[in-house]
């Protein structure tokens, strides 16, 4: 059993910037990968970025690609979101993930269905 506090949601302007962190339980934190998703209202949770049991493979879905940045601490069992250069586009809940790492195809990290434990959200509004 995996859980997960996501922190550091806020409200910010547009070009500004902000830190997510996603602090998990357990002892066996290096065992998952760790992902960020987030929620808009009316839309469907959607995929923003993922990172490896290692932290040396990462993945982004296009729209915050060179924006944002994942990055985790094993030793802290947290992992990070960076956000910069942000758009009032980015406004939603964002939702950190844990899935077992695994055998498995690259498209899985993108794909909510695959991670087994979710926080409880944070919210992020940027202003225009």
């Amino acid at each position: 059993q995996v859980q997960l506090v996501e922190s550091g949601g806020g409200l910010v302007q547009a070009g500004g910037s902000l830190r997510l962190s996603c602090a998990a339980s357990g002892r066996t934190f290096s065992r998952y990968a760790m992902g960020w998703f987030r929620q808009a209202p009316g839309k469907e949770r959607e995929f923003v970025a993922a990172i490896r049991w290692s932290g040396t493979i990462t993945y982004y879905a296009d729209s915050v690609k060179g924006r944002f940045t994942i990055s985790r601490d094993n030793a802290k069992n947290t992992v990070y979101l960076q956000m910069n250069s942000l758009k009032p586009e980015d406004t939603a809940v964002y939702y950190c993930a844990a899935r077992l790492e695994v055998v498995t195809t690259t498209s899985a990290y993108r794909n909510k269905n695959e991670y087994d434990y979710w926080g409880q959200g944070t919210q992020v509004t940027v202003s225009s």
